[in-house]
């Protein structure tokens, strides 16, 4: 891999006829000596001033700030990810786990582009205090729910913010790094994954055994805010410090402005309306593919029916009203433009897609299948997470010496993850070794792992700062849609063929209680290991875990196409972020 990019001269490309790119020789608004850039939106010249105005120390602390809070976001997502299943269970709707996913992947990734807007307009700070308050909400809210469909709506206040939060910190580690370093920034990033895949389903196991999964979401609430403070407060301090410098300067669209046309301008400059027409248009599209089988007449319920019919209007209106009444579009379109950016894009979706179609009862699986408890499971389930986080270190170094990451992708990690994805079509059978199981979440573990840094740096390098937040939301978008599609495939194929399976492979004397041993983890897990019952719901999981994986694996085939798209961009070449920087 060393000498991976050595091999290739960069390709030759015209920045300005590709888009994107300040030619090296060639001015651009980052090379002036005005500490913000003049024209920015107030967010854009808020992180400018900021980064203008600390000092290295100050800086160093923000970035502790930032592995505080990823450390307890993930060791909290790994705790109550690793409940999940236990909670629809809970409510005997063990099924509905990707039917949930559907939506929130959904919400949150459409949110994303008004977050982004946010941004731009208010500030890194702000936003993140709004994200990090929806999460604290959707927790609780969690905590609280004695029903599946409280639990359902907390889970989308809660992937909105958590996404969100995450979004907010790449951002403004963006904002703050030059682009040769930015990929060791990204993978520094996710290293806390590497300490809570231990700490966290452990932790979830001693939750469901000795207290509730109740309380294994509302401890977080009080957990998460405080560990926030640091970053917060330096954030605020600093953007303090530049407003008395006479760096940030009053927002004059708020000047002359009442309550009133405050709410009506960012009415129209968040573009509410199209935020509406394209969230219920995904969510009615993609939701009926997990909840047909639920209707007496399956697919030709009328139900099923009308959502789809009012999903696929709902975008044809968002297309018509972006077309030729939206003041502000919020999906910026004329960046698809650039090859790189759509095919950074394009890759992001068919990661998502692919790995949504079996990843949703991947924890079930290995439970039911392999004997594990919650505990093992979540280990195995998150080899991927601390595997990647590893690797991407060593990709970020990889690339700081070698400034190229397009052949890195192009002919090492996509073919290793269609390979891994491939192999899990073999392996995915009754009694199959669990060190088989293990081997496909490694090597899908490095893969994954360098193409979520590639696929960030592509689309950043392509892009001047002004964009960043943009690009970067656009591309949560594409993933966001792709893991809702994902999701949506692998609930079409869950709920019609695992009801299937049981009621054909069960034993005469229970046949009849098919409908509940699917309903439930903990019932199918109820029954003895080697067992009649256990090997029929064993074979069935595997049955159904194999057409999931096929189309996992027909999917990402397209991601070659994607990266050949990119420009091979070479990242000591650019130039597009001011101040004081890692």
């Amino acid at each position: 891999m060393g000498n991976l990019t050595s091999t290739f001269a960069a390709e030759k490309s015209d920045p300005v006829r590709d888009g994107g790119v300040t030619p090296p020789n060639e001015k651009s608004s980052y090379d002036s000596d005005s500490p913000v850039t003049e024209g920015a939106q107030e967010g854009i010249k808020k992180v400018e001033a900021i980064a203008s105005t600390w000092t290295k120390k100050e800086l160093y602390i923000a970035y502790a700030g930032i592995f505080l809070i990823f450390f307890i976001n993930s060791l909290q997502q790994q705790v109550t990810g690793n409940l999940y299943p236990y909670v629809t269970s809970s409510f005997y709707m063990h099924s509905l786990v990707s039917t949930i996913a559907i939506v929130s992947n959904i919400v949150g990734g459409v949110l994303k582009l008004p977050i982004a807007k946010l941004l731009d307009l208010w500030g890194r700070a702000e936003g993140f205090t709004l994200m990090l308050a929806s999460t604290v909400i959707g927790l609780a809210m969690m905590a609280g729910c004695k029903n599946v469909s409280t639990y359902a709506g907390a889970q989308v206040f809660y992937w909105v913010g958590f996404n969100g939060m995450g979004y907010i910190l790449n951002v403004f580690m963006a904002d703050t790094s030059t682009l040769k370093h930015r990929a060791l920034v990204f993978a520094f990033a996710t290293t806390p994954y590497i300490a809570t895949t231990f700490a966290g389903p452990a932790l979830a196991q001693r939750f469901y055994q000795e207290s509730t999964w109740q309380w294994g979401h509302g401890v977080w609430t009080i957990i998460l805010p405080v560990l926030c403070i640091p970053f917060l407060s330096i954030a605020f301090s600093n953007q303090n410090k530049a407003k008395k410098a006479g760096l940030i300067k009053k927002n004059p669209n708020h000047i002359g402005k009442t309550l009133p046309k405050l709410v009506i301008y960012y009415f129209w400059e968040f573009d509410f309306i199209s935020i509406v027409l394209v969230c219920a248009g995904f969510v009615l599209i993609l939701l009926p593919m997990s909840l047909a089988n639920y209707q007496i007449n399956t697919w030709k319920s009328s139900t099923i029916i009308s959502m789809f019919i009012i999903g696929g209007l709902c975008l044809i209106a968002f297309a018509a009203y972006e077309k030729f009444f939206s003041r502000k579009s919020f999906i910026p379109f004329e960046l698809l433009r650039d090859r790189t950016v759509l095919g950074a894009c394009g890759l992001s979706a068919s990661i998502f897609i692919s790995f949504y179609c079996w990843d949703a009862y991947y924890s079930s699986y290995v439970q039911v299948v392999h004997n594990q408890s919650i505990k093992n499971a979540g280990y195995i389930y998150n080899i991927y997470s601390i595997g990647s986080c590893f690797f991407a270190v060593l990709v970020g170094v990889f690339i700081k010496f070698t400034k190229q990451f397009k052949y890195l992708t192009l002919f090492f990690a996509v073919p290793l993850y269609v390979l891994a994805t491939g192999l899990m079509i073999h392996f995915r059978q009754a009694h199959t070794d669990i060190g088989y199981v293990v081997m496909c979440q490694i090597f899908i573990a490095f893969a994954g792992g360098t193409l979520y840094i590639c696929e960030q740096l592509a689309i950043m390098a392509a892009s001047p700062h002004e964009n960043v937040a943009a690009v970067l939301a656009f591309i949560g978008l594409f993933s966001s849609v792709g893991g809702g599609i994902g999701a949506a495939v692998s609930g079409a194929i869950w709920t019609s063929t695992l009801p299937k399976e049981l009621a054909n492979r069960l034993p005469e004397t229970i046949k009849d209680q098919y409908l509940t041993i699917y309903a439930s983890l903990p019932v199918q897990l109820s029954y003895p290991w080697g067992s009649l019952e256990r090997n029929a719901i064993i074979e069935a999981y595997a049955a159904t875990q194999r057409i999931m994986v096929i189309a996992a694996t027909v999917v990402m085939v397209f991601s070659f196409v994607w990266v050949s798209m990119w420009r091979n961009i070479r990242l000591d070449e650019i130039k597009n972020t001011k101040g004081l920087l890692v």
